[in-house]
């Protein structure tokens, strides 16, 4: 595979991010991720304590002698009261890069770049790639409408030819990469490399119960609907039989606060908080409320394998 601008950018074999997946992802993932010749990304929220992201910087430091790069996921809008304390640790600590999500990443660009730390931004639409390169962002990450969790609304295909275009600095795509031939595909677009979550969660090393893992073979791109329950914000999830006993649409008391603007934000950090318990209780826990996020690419994941093995597969 010809090295693009982000095999550069992270200095690793192939151009792919194993992407930061809520409650999924970890150091044990990024770590055989790394020794696989990509680069692995952690949200810094699967950690509840400052001790505990400390910790997972300092094995992923470690781990990285051998090669490879790892970064961290930041949400920095303000329903996110950890962002500021976490950013610190993270440009204190040290780690290759930072993918920001969901708010104005300026204060991210900033504090990681005067540590050395580059900066992707998740987007959906070309404005905002465009206001993220005035920011000085060193990438866009183009979620696409086949993203796993939270989505974009445009195709691929659209979506990076639209940035490329219009954008100087390199895209990277978020949705949509199964194997090596929808890889093939973006980087054709003109991407210069892939962010891929749902084909890890059913890796051995992912820390989230049998039943979610074996979820994601069991159910195909079919299976896959967009809910508004979790987040407040679309976002993709098996259709389980509890998901469709509760429906996938806010409800009209939801809708009638969110056209508040005072109140909007607020019920949107009620409805995050909710939503994400539920998550976490479905990823970690055996329980009948099954709420398992995941993309449309688990079509491509026909068993539970080493992270090893599936990066294998994808580029092979």
């Amino acid at each position: 595979m010809n090295t693009t601008k982000l095999t550069e950018l992270l200095k690793i074999k192939y151009p792919i991010i194993q992407a930061p997946m809520f409650l999924v992802s970890n150091t044990k993932m990024v770590i055989e991720a790394m020794k696989s010749g990509i680069a692995g990304c952690i949200p810094a929220l699967n950690y509840r304590t400052d001790k505990e992201l400390i910790a997972a910087l300092q094995e992923l430091k470690k781990a990285k002698v051998g090669g490879g790069s790892f970064g961290f996921n930041l949400i920095v809008n303000k329903s996110n009261i950890k962002y500021k304390h976490q950013l610190d640790i993270i440009c204190s600590e040290g780690a290759d890069f930072i993918i920001t999500s969901l708010g104005n990443p300026s204060e991210t660009i900033k504090k990681a770049h005067k540590k050395g730390i580059k900066v992707f931004c998740d987007v959906t639409d070309l404005k905002f790639a465009q206001k993220v390169e005035s920011l000085g962002a060193d990438a866009i990450v183009a979620v696409n409408n086949q993203a796993g969790g939270h989505r974009g609304n445009i195709n691929p295909k659209e979506l990076i030819t639209q940035i490329v275009e219009n954008c100087s600095i390199p895209v990277i795509s978020a949705g949509g990469v199964g194997c090596k031939d929808d890889l093939d595909k973006i980087l054709n677009y003109g991407a210069v490399g892939a962010s891929v979550g749902s084909l890890f969660i059913a890796s051995e090393e992912a820390g989230v119960t049998k039943d979610y893992k074996q979820a994601c073979v069991d159910y195909n791109a079919k299976g896959i609907v967009v809910t508004e329950k979790i987040s407040g914000t679309p976002c993709t999830v098996i259709n389980t039989p509890y998901v469709q006993k509760i429906g996938t649409k806010q409800t009209w008391i939801e809708k009638l606060l969110n056209k508040n603007k005072k109140l909007k934000k607020w019920v949107k950090m009620i409805r995050f908080s909710i939503g994400m318990r539920a998550t976490q209780n479905a990823a970690t826990k055996a329980t009948y409320k099954t709420v398992w996020v995941a993309g449309p690419s688990i079509e491509h994941t026909k068993e539970i394998l080493p992270v090893q093995k599936i990066i294998e597969n994808l580029i092979s």
